[in-house]
């Protein structure tokens, strides 16, 4: 038996992932990186359409305006990833919406002002406009952050150390938006599960003309093949004696979104009306914020070793953050109805691919910018039930979490107390949301529960985090 290398025994610790196919700056050819940037579109589709489907029925809307909110926010999206992609990080990340500005949103939803209005399309309206002036006004915290490098300070602080837990939670931390989900429809989510895993790593030596066609594009195959099947079960009335929420989450034709959309319709500034401006809802809104700062923080570590670029500098992380900052500004204008933050599932398609090219990722935001115009067939595909996107999370997330774990590689992993660090940051990274999801599920509101309903937002927007309490956790 052939005695093993040395490299097979032990590797040295490594800036850059080895095997990818495309860096930052190389790029496939146009055909390629287009049908590339169509797969990042349809992922980016699943949070687009999911947080307006929750909050817009809240809020007394429509499926109208559902439709014209999942317009706005991928409108909003394609501008905001061409902005950081040209000027902001320059890593190929693509500006999602973010699921951190819930908890100041609902709790906007349910000010006592705003729910006293009779009619649903005026409280709709009043309450967007509330969003809209909450996200102006918090929107300032990044940009001053950015824009003055304080937060390029403050970057110098966090080691290698203190972002493997930050890292690792920005995947692990969404763990109830991975197979929780998937249950709820089993016969289609198992089955993307399987069939996803099977392309991208199993059958991923197939090649048609040197292309590795079944690893490079698994999500959208598996996708093509899942969502025709799930058609199939829908046509043929599968469904027909289900409980409501098991069709919701199965059938193709419940999102309503295809007969509800317009065929072209540009989203604009101000479209809902001029923003309305409150204290309590800017202050809950800027804990949001500071939650997307960090978490779009270790996306952008975890984009660059994807991408096998260097580490970013902190005066580049820095610059991100005032864009993103920017972005938000734009939300607030437009009415996406929630925040920007780096879309984690994003980050890890480009692991999945092995493409890191940023012409792929400014592809994609074209896509957003001319679907979200052609509202009919931006809405054919918004109309994917979730739970195909929620088990390709099952992936991805875990790939972004494991890139956090490759920062272990540059700390010393024989000392206690830096096991001691990594191990309770992560615990209660982990646990503490949890805490928060377990009580408010129970009592109907956060832990923190005092008359001053903007202390309550801040505190448990910021503890519903696991990237933001990892981090405070390991830097303190």
């Amino acid at each position: 038996m052939a005695e093993p290398k040395p490299e097979e025994i032990s590797h040295p610790p490594m800036d850059q992932l080895q095997g990818l196919e495309y860096c930052i700056d190389s790029n496939p050819s146009w055909g390629e990186a287009i049908a590339l940037g169509f797969q990042h579109y349809i992922l980016a589709l699943g949070t687009a359409v999911m947080i307006p489907s929750f909050l817009v029925p809240l809020m007394g809307g429509t499926d109208d305006d559902k439709v014209r909110v999942v317009q706005t926010l991928l409108f909003v999206e394609g501008i905001n990833t061409l902005l950081q992609t040209l000027f902001g990080t320059r890593l190929p990340t693509v500006i999602g919406g973010s699921y951190a500005f819930m908890v100041p949103i609902i709790s906007i939803i349910h000010d006592t002002t705003l729910l006293s209005i009779e009619d649903n399309h005026m409280r709709f309206l009043y309450t967007m406009r509330a969003v809209q002036g909450a996200l102006i006004v918090a929107s300032s915290i990044q940009i001053i952050l950015g824009y003055s490098q304080m937060w390029a300070i403050c970057t110098r602080f966090f080691s290698p150390l203190g972002m493997i837990p930050v890292i690792a939670l920005v995947g692990f931390g969404l763990f109830d938006k991975g197979f929780p989900v998937v249950g709820r429809c089993v016969e289609i989510g198992i089955p993307m599960l399987i069939l996803f895993i099977a392309f991208s790593q199993y059958l991923k030596n197939f090649h048609t003309k040197q292309l590795p066609i079944l690893e490079r594009f698994a999500l959208i195959i598996s996708i093509t093949v899942i969502w025709a099947y799930a058609h199939l079960l829908t046509a043929s009335d599968a469904y027909k004696h289900r409980p409501e929420l098991t069709q919701l989450n199965c059938r193709t034709d419940k999102a309503n979104l295809i007969s509800s959309a317009p065929w072209i319709k540009i989203p604009y500034p101000l479209q809902w009306g001029a923003p309305t401006f409150d204290a309590g809802h800017a202050f809950g809104m800027m804990a949001a914020v500071l939650v997307s700062l960090i978490e779009s923080t270790g996306s952008y570590k975890a984009a660059a070793r994807l991408a096998s670029a260097t580490p970013p500098p902190a005066h580049i992380l820095s610059r991100g953050i005032g864009w993103q900052g920017i972005g938000i500004l734009l939300d607030g204008l437009f009415g996406t109805l929630t925040g920007s933050t780096v879309s984690v599932e994003n980050v890890g398609l480009l692991g999945s691919t092995r493409v890191g090219s940023r012409r792929v990722i400014q592809i994609s935001a074209g896509f957003m910018i001319f679907f979200s115009i052609l509202g009919k067939f931006g809405a054919l595909f918004a109309s994917i039930p979730f739970t195909i996107f929620a088990a390709v999370y099952c992936v991805l997330f875990g790939i972004v979490a494991s890139v956090g774990l490759s920062f272990m590689q540059f700390t010393n992993m024989n000392s206690m107390r830096n096991l001691f660090i990594i191990g309770v940051a992560m615990f209660l990274g982990l646990s503490v949301p949890e805490y928060y999801r377990e009580y408010t599920a129970k009592a109907l509101h956060g832990p923190a529960h005092t008359r001053a309903v903007w202390f309550n937002d801040f505190l448990n927007t910021i503890f519903f985090s696991s990237p933001t309490v990892a981090l405070i956790v390991a830097v303190l």
